[in-house]
């Protein structure tokens, strides 16, 4: 039998209602938030990574928040956003692993990086407009402060030398030994313009005294005082550490070593400091890479001085050196990550001009995509003293280099991706997105930019040779997989050149360059341009067409546009074009072949086997003249031409020396640095090397006249010593005109853009910042570093310190939401600053903020990539839970006190009466 609740209460003084009854038990039961996707009792019903990957396949948005399920009445909007985020996360998630997956076609690989990209770009884009009611949520990161990791260098009159003694101060050193005379130049400012004094310091002079380092120093300093001026030598003291070497799977520690000492400049703001050596030599520069094979390569600088001249001879290596070979001046460590270096070449000031690939900008310079072309500069004492990065947005690779006598610096390479030449362009990539053109890049002596050109065909092209012309026409050659502009396709690969003028059309203007001419030529087959040289108003090319290698001359009117004068076929290579140059009335022509049949004129020395260099001497008008000459040289192995330089009417060539055909990666390699007459062939001068893990791999080779001189062993450059460094931000860093972000105040509003401009600064562009945050950031110059001492193992640098920009929120302000600019124009890359939140991130802020850390540029190029991408994506779907756990109604308080007297006396007669229901 039923029991009626009511009557049975209303017996008893008590009441029930049933209505109520029913919303008391709902309201301690009911959820507090609706079902998250993650959740387990919805992972039966959630679509399969497969099936993820079709719909994505298919066109299928990734963000879709009317897919988005919630089974809460009235439960906020901020859960269906955060679920639609999710599920395209998941998206994203599941087309990169497809892309991991092995055996997946070319085709459905590149359909499924298209998506993904997309699908990135989709999220992005939803994100920064999504707008949440009780959190915030960013891309990027979150924190109270945020610096830039691009930096820009402080201006420095200290400079710091290599290691020039090891061991006590007290004992003589051994690179004051000798002759040793120079001259110390102190340049000031007077009036409107400036007075040099030449100071001459000759050891000589100092006697009997030991030339300890102190007494050394002492000496100069009084040279320097009597003369009035405030520069001072000093020494600074590089502490030896212990060092660990693995041994099997062993790892030893080696007690430290002997400390080692380094000159310091002590300069001054006003006095611009010099040196002038009394006696010089020609020196080569050869840059190689070493280590032993399987095991990171070591990118060093190596200097030869030649024989001849009134230069000493040096007598052993430099503090920290290894593998030492006759003539050789001194081996600097190159900078890490750099890949690939190509091409080199000496400016009218003595300095080093590199043109290298590099992976990374190290601490101050990051790059914006996976690979940029960096222009390096190195003084005459093998010091870094500026680096330029040419600042692609995807990919790029440097070719060539070229100095004219006004110490102009010309790049040229290939480009993938966008590579903003002006504010209209920003963000483009060439006419197809993921095919490679050619671009050249003109510095000044400074290494700041003048103009770039990207010229490209609809197919892959890439500029593989630069020079300069009369009138500051520059001419690059390379190759072509169809028609570049202006001209038509032969077939296959076919060489071009080009030719861009430069002007300014009015003042302030700006300089600007345009293509003023060209020219398309080649075979059926595949062919290209490997070198060309500049003589006069003729422009030479060289290079392999459909297996033979051809010499092309070409007339240059008064623009400067090129027309074909001359072919020369000298017959089938089986090897490379490494050079071609003009000097004392011959074309000389370098590379490398077997004995194929190649052919140009009376042969001086005959091919020794294998794989040798030959020099080809010909006239200048290209027809076959009894005056040409064919020299081989090399040994029985594998010979290679690195690089080679015409200089002073000799040929300097470099490379690996006669390797055994069929010889394996771990077997010994050994470079070579010679110097050859082209019309005898007979060698003048020779040296032969190993490496560090027997490998030496010679890369590029560069000679400077009178660039060797006792200023060498002494770790002093010849010149003046650079003390100021361009602070524009696009010399400074990988930034380009029309890179730009986005500010968003923190308590809402629109995003305002801050533009990179040709002759912004940090300055200047933390202005902008403020300004763009509607003063919710307070922005600054942050002052880190002092000197680089070039430790041994290590990059010498004549860096003093950088500036960077340090980004907080104001007090009492809500900070700012910083947003990635659009793919191909990305400031905050170049800037090396993570987008997302800046302010308060306690757990007491007003309100939540959840930085995703998905970084806009992630890609699916590579199985490293692929891992990267997979790691941000997991840290965005935390980020995404964490979120949803924030937005959870918070517990409240249980109840305390006492119970009311009604409520006592109900909850006493329904026990009562349930007492007499069971009794």
């Amino acid at each position: 039998m039923a029991v009626n609740n009511s009557y049975l209460l209303g017996l008893f003084g008590g009441s029930y209602d049933p209505a109520a009854s029913a919303a008391f038990t709902r309201t301690v039961t009911k959820k507090a938030q609706p079902t998250a996707p993650w959740s387990s009792t919805l992972a039966a019903s959630a679509p399969k990574p497969d099936a993820l990957v079709r719909q994505a396949l298919a066109g299928r948005k990734f963000v879709d928040e009317g897919a988005a399920r919630l089974d809460l009445d009235g439960a906020s909007p901020d859960y269906r956003k955060l679920f639609a985020l999710y599920r395209g996360l998941e998206t994203l998630s599941a087309l990169s692993n497809r892309a991991s997956v092995a055996g997946l076609t070319s085709t459905d690989l590149a359909l499924t990086q298209k998506r993904f990209a997309s699908g990135l770009a989709e999220i992005s884009a939803y994100v920064g407009k999504a707008d949440f009611d009780a959190l915030r949520l960013v891309q990027g990161t979150t924190s109270a402060l945020s610096k830039t990791t691009g930096a820009v260098p402080r201006d420095s009159s200290n400079s710091v030398t290599g290691p020039i003694h090891e061991g006590s101060i007290d004992t003589p050193v051994a690179a004051f030994a000798g002759d040793t005379r120079f001259a110390m130049t102190i340049r000031v400012p007077v009036g409107l313009g400036s007075q040099t004094t030449s100071v001459p310091i000759d050891l000589a002079d100092m006697g009997s005294t030991p030339r300890t380092m102190d007494a050394v120093l002492s000496h100069i300093n009084g040279k320097l005082e009597a003369a009035g001026f405030a520069t001072r030598m000093g020494r600074d003291q590089i502490k030896a550490e212990p060092k660990t070497i693995q041994v099997g799977t062993k790892t030893i520690t080696l007690p430290a070593g002997p400390d080692k000492w380094a000159l310091a400049i002590r300069g001054t703001s006003t006095e611009t400091v010099g040196f002038t050596p009394v006696d010089t030599s020609d020196a080569v520069y050869v840059v190689q890479s070493a280590g032993a094979a399987g095991a990171p390569v070591v990118n060093q600088l190596l200097k030869f001085q030649s024989d001849g001249g009134a230069a000493a001879a040096p007598t052993g290596g430099n503090v920290g050196e290894t593998q030492w070979v006759d003539g050789r001046l001194s081996q600097e460590k190159l900078a890490d990550g750099v890949s690939a270096i190509r091409a080199s070449a000496v400016g009218p000031d003595g300095s080093l001009w590199l043109v290298a690939d590099v992976t990374t900008g190290g601490e101050n310079q990051p790059v914006k995509g996976t690979q940029d072309v960096a222009l390096m500069k190195y003084d005459s004492a093998g010091r870094l003293v500026a680096t330029r990065t040419l600042g692609a947005a995807s990919t790029a690779s440097g070719y060539a280099i070229a100095v004219n006598s006004n110490g102009d610096v010309a790049v040229a390479g290939s480009v993938t991706g966008a590579l903003n030449t002006s504010s209209a362009d920003a963000g483009k990539s060439g006419d197809v997105a993921n095919v490679a053109d050619s671009f050249v890049t003109v510095f000044n002596q400074d290494g700041e930019e003048q103009w770039t050109q990207r010229r490209g065909a609809r197919a892959a092209d890439e500029a593989t040779s630069v020079a300069f012309g009369d009138d500051g026409v520059v001419y690059i050659g390379g190759r072509a997989k169809s028609a570049i502009p202006g001209s038509a396709s032969v077939g296959g690969w076919d060489g071009y050149v080009q030719a861009f003028k430069a002007g300014e059309p009015y003042p302030t203007a700006g300089i600007v360059a345009r293509a003023v001419g060209q020219a398309q030529f080649g075979t059926a087959a595949d062919d290209g341009v490997d070198a060309i040289a500049i003589d006069g108003s003729n422009l030479y090319t060289a290079g392999i067409e459909d297996g033979r290698a051809v010499v092309r001359q070409f007339t240059l009117n008064a623009s400067g546009v090129p027309s074909l004068a001359a072919t020369r076929n000298l017959g089938p290579i089986s090897g490379d074009i490494a050079g071609i140059a003009v000097s004392n009335g011959k074309v000389i022509l370098t590379g490398t072949s077997l004995d194929s049949g190649l052919a140009a004129g009376t042969t001086t020395t005959a091919h020794s086997g294998g794989k040798d260099v030959f020099v080809a001497a010909l006239s200048t008008n290209l027809a076959a003249a009894g005056t040409d000459r064919l020299s081989w040289y090399g040994g029985a192995g594998e010979d290679s031409a690195a690089d080679v330089k015409v200089h002073d009417g000799k040929v300097w060539i470099t490379g690996v020396a006669d390797r055994a055909a069929g010889a394996k990666d771990t077997d010994p390699t050994r470079g070579y640095l010679t110097r050859l007459d082209p019309l005898t062939g007979a060698v003048e001068y020779t040296r032969s090397w190993s490496g560090d893990g027997d490998q030496a791999k010679p890369l590029t080779l560069a000679v400077a006249s009178g660039g060797a001189s006792v200023l060498d062993r002494l770790g002093l450059p010849q010149g003046e010593i650079d003390q100021k460094d361009s602070k524009l931000l696009t010399s400074a860093t990988s930034l380009r005109v029309g890179d730009r972000f986005y500010i968003t105040a923190g308590d809402g509003g629109r995003p305002r853009a801050v533009t990179i401009e040709a002759r912004d600064t940090l300055a200047s562009l933390a202005r902008k910042i403020t300004i763009a945050s509607g003063s919710q950031l307070k922005v600054s110059l942050a002052s880190e570093g002092g000197a680089v001492t070039g430790k041994d193992g290590e990059t010498t640098t004549t860096t003093g310190g950088v500036q960077r920009l340090s980004i907080m929120a104001r007090d009492g302000t809500s900070g700012a939401i910083l947003t990635s600019g659009e793919t191909g124009r990305d400031a905050l890359l170049g800037l090396g600053l993570s987008p997302g939140y800046i302010g308060a991130t306690s757990s007491d802020a007003p309100v939540k903020t959840f930085g995703m850390n998905l970084p806009s540029g992630l890609t699916l190029n590579s199985p490293d990539s692929i891992a990267t991408a997979n790691e941000r994506i997991q840290d965005a779907l935390k980020a995404i839970r964490d979120a949803y756990r924030a937005l959870a109604p918070q517990t409240s308080k249980s109840a305390s006190g006492p119970v009311p007297a009604y409520l006592t006396n109900q909850l006493a007669n329904y026990q009562a009466a349930l007492s007499r229901l069971s009794g």
